[in-house]
């Protein structure tokens, strides 16, 4: 399938979204941290096969390296124990290869942890979540940890991609804590943690893809996300 323009560019963003996005403001960690046992970072996909290697891998991804690895020593430091890591382990035969190149599949290096999160000194501490899907909660043991830790008030989530797992990851965080009529659950984005991937219109015509204007996902999902009640902020420093 060839596509042409018009494509959505981030010159096509509409520009209240653009206004939102360059008036984010950065929060202090320490603030928004200021329970540290009912805190939680969960971080979807910073694995080898998004980061370094594989099908989808790519720069804009790897970029998220350094600022969520620093994102987690400083909440360690400020006393969070509770990591929580949604990655991809896919059967070789999922039907989502039918839409997306074959990725992180079980037993294959691209579905480790990326190498300077499993360096840090507290890696013991993460909780490895596997999941089959975009979504973290289907056929996994995501809301069985919630279930355990009642307490949590305090949510931020990282990662990749802003318009996919993440997305889906921050959602149901929310939308768990409505359903079930949870107060006081704020569920936290740092922009400058999470990012998405970016494909031109030609080089998706030339592999037989979806064109992907990364700023425009980005920029789009995060206010969808702050939309529903999610706190989407600059950063957290």
């Amino acid at each position: 399938m060839t596509l042409t323009s018009p494509i959505p560019t981030a010159a096509s963003i509409p520009e209240f979204i653009t206004s939102w996005y360059e008036r984010l403001q950065p929060r202090s960690l320490a603030e928004i941290m200021a329970d540290p046992a009912r805190s939680a970072i969960f971080s979807t996909d910073m694995t080898v096969g998004f980061c370094d290697r594989g099908n989808l891998a790519s720069p804009r991804v790897d970029a998220l390296t350094a600022p969520v690895v620093d994102l987690f020593q400083r909440a360690h430091a400020l006393g969070l124990r509770h990591c929580v890591l949604t990655q991809d382990t896919h059967h070789p035969e999922t039907p989502e290869f039918e839409g997306w190149p074959v990725q992180c599949v079980r037993g294959t290096e691209q579905y480790d942890t990326i190498p300077d999160l499993q360096a840090l000194p507290f890696a013991h501490l993460f909780t490895v979540i596997e999941k089959n899907s975009l979504h973290p909660g289907l056929e996994t043991e995501f809301d069985a940890w919630l279930d355990a830790h009642p307490a949590l008030r305090t949510a931020i989530v990282v990662g990749n991609c802003t318009d996919l797992c993440v997305y889906q990851l921050a959602m149901h965080l929310r939308v768990r804590h409505n359903a079930r009529n949870v107060p006081g659950v704020s569920v936290i984005v740092p922009a400058d943690a999470v990012d998405t991937y970016d494909l031109t219109v030609e080089t998706a015509n030339a592999v037989g893809a979806f064109p992907h204007p990364g700023d425009f996902f980005h920029q789009v999902f995060l206010y969808h996300m702050a939309l529903n009640g999610i706190q989407v902020v600059r950063a957290l420093v």
